[in-house]
């Protein structure tokens, strides 16, 4: 399977223009914003999870990043409610479950072989959020003020989603839940919207990928 798989393209999936797609596990749909492969794939998600509903055991050999946009999600080592950033290195394994439903964004199989740096963050309180940072990639939370004009540096490759709020680029408007992609050696510039905007960014990962 191959979503968005160009990775010398600019990419923007909007979330309300986009179905659920039903996986292998009773209660849990997807939408795909990326993809190269089938169930074990390197894939960029958005994935809710049903009251009730789980996946059985499993390893993550590339890693797994992910942000919880709504609910509490869960496994072995604790509950995560909204707003918690999570990284689960190559080699981890857990089972992950929603005992009251929970929806994430979620990157599997993109991490270095070599990465066993575990992060458990909150992106609560506002303001620019540092949540990781190596020689690969950095990623951040940006709160953008209403109007404000940002310019989007992806000399490496560039995503960005909307927890909040909405902002403009290239003509295209983005609001909650929205995810754009720009190629290495793109350069952009966004503009926040009237209510501001909050946007999960990650940089400097996508060189390898043309």
């Amino acid at each position: 399977m191959r979503v968005n798989a160009d990775f010398t393209r600019r990419v923007a999936v909007h979330f309300d223009q986009t179905e659920w797609v039903a996986s292998p596990a009773a209660g849990v749909e997807r939408k795909m914003l990326d993809r190269i492969g089938e169930e074990v794939a390197r894939a960029t998600t958005i994935v809710r999870f049903a009251p009730g509903s789980a996946f059985s055991a499993h390893t993550h050999d590339g890693g797994e990043e992910y942000l919880v946009l709504d609910g509490v999600f869960q496994d072995e080592t604790g509950d995560f409610p909204v707003g918690s950033y999570v990284r689960n290195p190559p080699t981890s394994s857990h089972t992950p479950s929603a005992s009251e439903g929970a929806t994430i964004l979620v990157k599997l199989h993109q991490f270095d072989p070599d990465d066993r740096t575990e992060v458990r963050r909150s992106i609560d309180g506002g303001g620019n959020i540092e949540l990781f940072s190596d020689s690969n990639e950095d990623v951040q939370v940006q709160s953008w003020a209403a109007g404000e004009r940002v310019e989007l540096d992806a000399s490496k490759g560039l995503e960005a989603f909307v927890i909040e709020g909405s902002f403009a680029e290239s003509d295209e408007e983005f609001g909650t839940w929205d995810w754009l992609r720009l190629p290495p050696g793109a350069r952009s510039t966004a503009v926040a919207g009237e209510a501001g905007a909050r946007v999960w960014i990650k940089i400097g990962h996508l060189s390898g990928m043309i």
